[in-house]
């Protein structure tokens, strides 16, 4: 089938790219690759995609030499560019993994994130009713939780309390879909990404920060003094539930009732999942498997909560897992090593 990969050039989209390429699967991928972190990485990204840097002509699609794999560079709150990418594709399935991320880039820059993730997902949402797709998977984030305190986090809870714009612009992203499944027949499934690493992730993550101070010797920042757990989940692990999910387009329940309690369903064809590892990590024993892997102990600057930050987070997938076959396998040693590999192998070419 036909991709539409939005966020190509980014962590979790380049990876969904490189697997939908790998199983046979047509692909376009698309970015505006703003210089949110280093443009650097994300060209690196698509030219690993089969694209070199030199090719890429700002709102033109460009297709790779040896493979099915096409990028445009644009920007998704660019409408009438989008709808003509929509017209003369013709996708069959997109997966959007555009946004603008992290929770306390938005306490600075709130602006950004409704452009991106408010603007730019009304237009991928109206790109899919007037060029109808067979399914529209969208990135969530598991901030919608912000501060709700049982764990582990359900779909089937409420999420009417985010405590960051970067988590209020992920729920409006959910009632936006259910508002377009409803009225226009779009089958559409968000997913509450939980704490993604690996390879080619972004420099402004945690495993990312803390490997680079440490191998300059510098102290890392441990938020809430270390007290905090996080469901840590390799990027293959999601990846793997990404695909099978786009696979699986809802189909709506016509006797649903919000009686049953389960909010992540509706009689529209669409579907909120989590997906996540399911086993929080204390971030203490994250830093160990960092240090481990890095043979060099860390300089450790211990500071309180930062605002818009959550203690702990812990998903449940057990709908994903019934639904979908989903299984994440890797554990975190093993993912932070595959992690270390591939930042020592990047930056000693440079």
């Amino acid at each position: 089938m036909k991709y539409l990969v939005t966020g190509a050039a980014g962590f979790i989209g380049f990876h969904v790219c490189k697997h939908l390429l790998e199983r046979g699967d047509e692909v376009v991928g698309l970015d505006i690759v703003n210089d949110y972190y280093d443009v650097n990485l994300k060209y690196a990204r698509i030219s690993e995609l089969g694209i070199n840097r030199e090719k890429i002509i700002k709102g033109k699609l460009v297709t790779a030499d040896s493979k099915p794999f096409s990028f445009i560079q644009l920007n998704l709150a660019d409408k009438e560019a989008l709808m003509k990418l929509f017209e003369s594709e013709k996708f069959d399935v997109v997966i959007n993994l555009a946004a603008q991320a992290g929770v306390r880039y938005s306490l600075s820059h709130p602006e950004a994130y409704v452009e991106s993730n408010i603007v730019g997902f009304l237009n991928i949402l109206e790109a899919c009713r007037f060029h109808p797709v067979r399914h529209l998977v969208y990135a969530s984030s598991s901030s919608v939780y912000g501060a709700n305190e049982k764990l582990p986090f359900s779909t089937k809870d409420s999420v009417d309390h985010p405590i960051s714009l970067y988590a209020a612009s992920k729920k409006s992203n959910e009632l936006m879909a259910h508002t377009y499944s409803h009225l226009f027949g779009i089958p559409s499934t968000g997913l509450r990404f939980f704490t993604v690493y690996g390879p080619w992730g972004r420099p402004d993550m945690a495993l990312f920060l803390f490997t680079e101070a440490i191998l300059r010797g510098e102290p890392i920042k441990v938020f809430n003094k270390g007290e905090m757990k996080r469901d840590f989940t390799y990027v293959d692990d999601i990846v793997q539930g990404v695909l099978k999910v786009a696979d699986r387009p809802p189909k709506g329940d016509p006797n649903y009732s919000e009686k049953t309690g389960d909010i992540s369903k509706s009689k529209a064809p669409y579907k909120v999942y989590n997906i996540g590892n399911s086993s929080p990590v204390e971030l203490m024993d994250y830093i160990r498997a960092v240090e481990d892997g890095l043979s060099k102990k860390a300089k450790m600057e211990l500071l309180p909560m930062q605002a818009g930050d959550v203690p702990a987070s812990h998903a449940d997938v057990t709908d994903l897992m019934e639904d979908t076959g989903y299984k994440p396998t890797t554990a975190v040693k093993d993912g932070v090593a595959a992690f270390l590999d591939w930042y020592k192998k990047y930056y000693s070419q440079k």
